[in-house]
């Protein structure tokens, strides 16, 4: 069971960028009785959260300044970085002493960047790289998982925020390991996902259907949830994204970068395909739409 956040009434917790998993923790902060601010490049995009008692802001500066704890969920490094920097960005208005929690999947370099800005520009603030591993139904049941690093000691604030919005937190070191350690988890879903559905395609070819591949998979090793789930969505040909192709290709991508030395042929020849889906009109959908792109395409040798 997850541990029980211990909110004190003056806890504020501002997120920025409400897509699915920041919106997310933004309503399961209110639930759990933080005071939360919210802003997104798109405002509307926190109409509900509002509704449900959070508070707006105009800026990034603005909706950070007073708060405790801030996290970050944005698409990509350029964009976090953004945020953070100017006289209207996050550094400008956050209080001394305050603590951010970085939770999107930047890379390395992007990641490292950002802890150089930091320590460049307000030494004072308590700095966490904090990915999650998770889609978007498990984030909007507290059910991910925090893989957290920096000073959990200087930053104790953090552990009830990370408590009310997961089932566990993983602590990995010193900030910036944990953005490593979420393109390794990353890169091994995808490979995951590209592995049912190839081989679900040829179970079909071969005279078997999605329900008698999983039959023979369940109650065995192989029989990951995860799995159930996508193959799923290849029964019913509904890909409401959990998590949207062009952000999975995105995470691949930074995993091959990160792994620039090393020989990965299989995720190299993921990136190539799916990059293909995504050019065919697939991104936005769930990443297990790579089934029907197999389907519908076919490939030389």
């Amino acid at each position: 069971m997850s541990q029980q956040p211990v909110v004190q009434p003056s806890t504020v917790v501002a997120v920025l960028g409400l897509g699915a998993m920041g919106h997310a923790f933004a309503a399961n902060l209110i639930k759990k009785g933080f005071t939360t601010r919210v802003w997104n490049r798109t405002p509307s995009r926190g109409d509900d959260l509002v509704a449900a008692g959070a508070t707006r802001g105009a800026t990034p500066r603005d909706t950070v300044e007073g708060a405790d704890v801030v996290i970050t969920m944005l698409s990509d490094g350029k964009t976090s970085l953004d945020i953070y920097q100017g006289d209207n960005g996050v550094l400008a208005g956050l209080k001394q002493g305050g603590i951010i929690a970085q939770m999107g999947t930047l890379g390395v370099d992007a990641t490292e960047s950002l802890i150089a800005l930091i320590t460049q520009l307000r030494p004072d603030v308590v700095f966490f790289d904090a990915p999650v591993s998770g889609t978007k139904a498990p984030a909007e049941q507290a059910q991910i998982v925090v893989l957290a690093s920096g000073d959990r000691e200087a930053g104790a604030a953090i552990e009830p925020v990370f408590a009310a919005i997961s089932k566990a937190t993983k602590w990995l070191g010193e900030a910036g390991r944990a953005s490593k350690m979420k393109l390794v988890v990353n890169a091994w879903l995808i490979a995951m996902m590209e592995g049912i559905a190839e081989t679900t395609q040829l179970a079909e070819e071969l005279g078997f259907s999605t329900d008698d591949l999983w039959n023979v998979l369940e109650g065995g090793p192989l029989a990951a949830p995860y799995i159930k789930g996508k193959m799923d969505m290849f029964k019913s040909d509904d890909y409401t994204p959990q998590m949207q192709l062009t952000w999975a290709l995105k995470d691949i991508n930074l995993a091959l970068d990160a792994g620039s030395q090393l020989n990965l042929p299989v995720m190299k020849r993921i990136s190539e395909t799916w990059q293909g889906a995504v050019g065919a009109g697939y991104g936005d959908q769930d990443l297990a739409v790579v089934y029907r792109y197999l389907g519908n395409h076919s490939f030389e040798s």
